[in-house]
């Protein structure tokens, strides 16, 4: 197997599935979240180098996003009009049955030929549980179910006689046919999660195979990875890593920082408050203050998930730049979220894209 620092890095994008785009901005967007539009932009990214694409998951209007397509079969639906994207389908553990989830899974891979993911959010919007009928959990019981939830599907898709006796979860004597494609270092569809918490790395060390962070500096990054390594480490475990960026190359410097600040000057106010103060919030909730958004500003959450904290802004040279200090950090994969998609995508994958594998090989090149 290849090392982390010789294997290429990976590119994935937010699906825009949900209206009103990835920034809370009432800037012109000449993105859609209809699906027509993103089965071109599916069809699109693969041609211009993106592996991955994350399907959100919202259940009701909030903060901005008026109106969501349902992430499942979204992405089924994308995996039929792409040949080799991987679609991440996020989901609730609390609003899915794990077994279901599971035969779900298992027979989008097959239709795919083994290209079904999915991501498991333990959630930070309470009115989505509760206008549910569901209960809502406080932070730390949210994650151990979402950590039974994973075992549970690992569980069942390796096992002949699936048994598992949790707190939330039970399984006895289940034989899942089929079972999900296996491959070489994909016994399974990839399990992704995100989170800040120590709640959230410990998870991650422990059942997950990728941890997606929220944007932050290459340095916040490699502490990140450090402290989820320090779980994954002992128990013999390999966990990969992705990283939140709004990008926005353009051709110079000035465009593309003009366009970050019309972005922030343009913001819908009322909601990027209402979607802090609920996120805040729910980080608080944690045992050491260590959840997503705490330290969030104004300015960083008019893109959901920090995402210009990571600073993909500016030329292609200079994003390129940076996408290598972040693999130097240690991130394997960049998960993008642009404003005008079709546009954006095609732009990263024929003026970026290029620049970071030529500053790959560089690095590989070996000193005289």
């Amino acid at each position: 197997m290849t090392s982390p620092a010789t294997e290429p890095l990976k590119f994935a994008y937010w699906v825009p599935n949900v209206s009103g785009g990835l920034v809370v901005s009432k800037i012109e967007q000449r993105t859609d979240w209809s699906y027509d539009y993103n089965k071109k932009l599916a069809q699109l990214a693969e041609k211009n180098g993106f592996e991955y694409a994350l399907s959100q998951v919202r259940y009701i209007a909030s903060y901005g996003a008026a109106y969501q397509h349902e992430s499942t079969s979204f992405s089924l639906a994308l995996l039929l009009a792409t040949e080799r994207l991987k679609v991440i389908a996020a989901v609730h553990p609390g609003l899915w049955q794990p077994g279901v989830l599971a035969k779900w899974l298992a027979t989008a891979d097959h239709i795919s030929g083994g290209r079904a993911a999915v991501n498991v959010v333990s959630g930070w919007f309470k009115d989505e549980f509760t206008k549910l009928g569901e209960p809502w959990l406080e932070h730390g019981e949210r994650y151990r179910r979402s950590e039974e939830f994973i075992r549970y599907l690992r569980e069942i898709w390796t096992s002949d006689a699936a048994e598992l006796n949790g707190d939330f979860y039970r399984l006895h004597d289940f034989d899942l046919k089929p079972k999900p494609l296996a491959s070489e270092g994909r016994p399974h569809p990839e399990i992704f999660q995100g989170g800040n918490s120590s709640d959230a790395k410990g998870m991650a060390g422990r059942v997950s195979d990728w941890y997606f962070a929220n944007g932050n500096t290459p340095e916040g990054l490699a502490a990140q990875i450090k402290d989820v390594n320090a779980v994954a480490g002992p128990l013999g475990r390999r966990v990969r890593f992705g990283i939140n960026g709004f990008i926005v190359a353009r051709d110079t410097e000035k465009e593309a920082r003009d366009t970050v600040r019309e972005i922030i000057d343009k913001a819908d106010r009322e909601a990027v408050e209402g979607f802090g103060s609920a996120v805040k919030q729910a980080g608080q909730s944690t045992g050491d203050k260590t959840g997503m958004w705490q330290d969030s500003t104004f300015e960083d959450l008019v893109q959901y998930n920090d995402g210009f904290r990571t600073g993909l802004i500016g030329t292609p040279e200079q994003v390129a730049e940076r996408i290598v200090e972040l693999k130097r950090a240690g991130a394997d994969l960049i998960l993008g979220g642009f404003l005008h998609y079709l546009e954006d995508v095609e732009y990263f994958g024929q003026r970026v894209l290029p620049l970071v594998r030529e500053l790959e090989a560089q690095q590989l090149e070996p000193v005289a």
